[in-house]
């Protein structure tokens, strides 16, 4: 029997918190769950009425709050989505808790992303409060802290990569509009397998440090057949140009107006996505969890018929 665990996720009302802490109460008996929230009235009754769940409401910099909802945990994991100030600050006072509670052991950054660990701070720039939050760890980790971080890493988020805010998929003119060669490694992985993967990780209690998982990798060229298989129909393709016209255009956006964040951001996402710099794979964690089954590309899609993969993102389990 697996000893009792108890694991705190900050940001549980946000759709991939309460993502995570629903995997980990289905799939992990043994936890029991603290989540921190401004409003956890927010959340359905499967978390406010469950024996397995003690809720704490207050802000991310509220010192008091804060330490108030880490007492007691053994693992905390940080859901927050947010500005700099959100994912840097916050996140700074949520893992100087930890480590005045005396009981955390190990903190899981809010990560889920391509590599960043291979990127230099202002290339990939939202992905930068990750890299100093990652720095800020591994600080308190050689001075002999207690608190050790975790991070995972999934590649691109198979929903969001197909949404409407990449504008990649036309569900209406049945087009995929890419950049580069078409021989480009499309790594992803999605929420549900991304938040069933930290679950396991969280549940491990030796698990520290870098952890890559990854539902799939293929090129768009194997995604269309893909789509042939699963949809009866081959996407129209629509290149805009190669990677280093993409390049050229997110930074020429940028400049012109830095302050409409959207238009460029992203070009830069899909950028250092395909460019190979900040490839998860090919070597993985997944065999160290396989109780975990990797959701495929083609499981994604299946999944979902073509005209809804667009809303993929909006549509996350409740």
């Amino acid at each position: 029997m697996s000893t009792p665990l108890t694991v705190g996720v900050a940001g549980i009302t946000g759709k991939f918190g309460r993502l995570i802490a629903s995997k980990l109460l289905l799939n992990h008996p043994s936890i029991t769950v603290r989540g921190f929230a401004r409003t956890p009235s927010k959340l359905p009754e499967t978390f406010t009425t469950s024996p397995r769940v003690t809720l704490f409401q207050g802000s991310a910099f509220d010192d008091a709050a804060l330490a108030r909802f880490v007492k007691g945990c053994d693992v905390v994991i940080c859901a927050y989505l947010g500005d700099d100030n959100l994912m840097v600050d916050g996140q700074t006072k949520l893992i100087d808790a930890c480590e005045g509670s005396g009981t955390v052991t190990r903190y899981v950054a809010s990560d889920w992303s391509l590599d960043y660990t291979k990127l230099k701070l202002g290339e990939l720039f939202p992905k930068d409060p990750m890299i100093k939050i990652k720095g800020y760890l591994d600080e308190k980790a050689a001075r002999g802290d207690r608190v050790r971080g975790v991070h995972v890493l999934i590649g691109g988020f198979m929903d969001a990569i197909l949404s409407q805010f990449y504008g990649i998929w036309e569900a209406e003119g049945r087009r995929l509009k890419f950049w580069g060669e078409g021989e480009e490694v499309w790594e992803g992985t999605s929420y549900e397998n991304a938040a069933e993967f930290t679950a396991a990780v969280v549940a491990d209690r030796g698990a520290v440090g870098v952890k890559r998982f990854l539902g799939d990798r293929k090129t768009l060229n194997e995604i269309v057949g893909l789509f042939e298989q699963v949809y009866g129909f081959k996407p129209t393709l629509e290149r805009q140009g190669s990677l280093e016209e993409l390049k050229v255009l997110m930074h020429k956006t940028r400049a012109e107006n830095p302050a409409d964040f959207f238009s460029y951001m992203r070009m830069f996402y899909q950028y250092y996505w395909l460019n190979g710099q900040t490839l998860v794979g090919p070597e993985t964690d997944n065999t160290k969890h396989p109780e975990v089954k990797p959701e495929t590309w083609e499981d994604f899609l299946r999944k979902r018929t073509s005209e809804e993969l667009s809303q993929a993102m909006v549509a996350l389990t409740q």
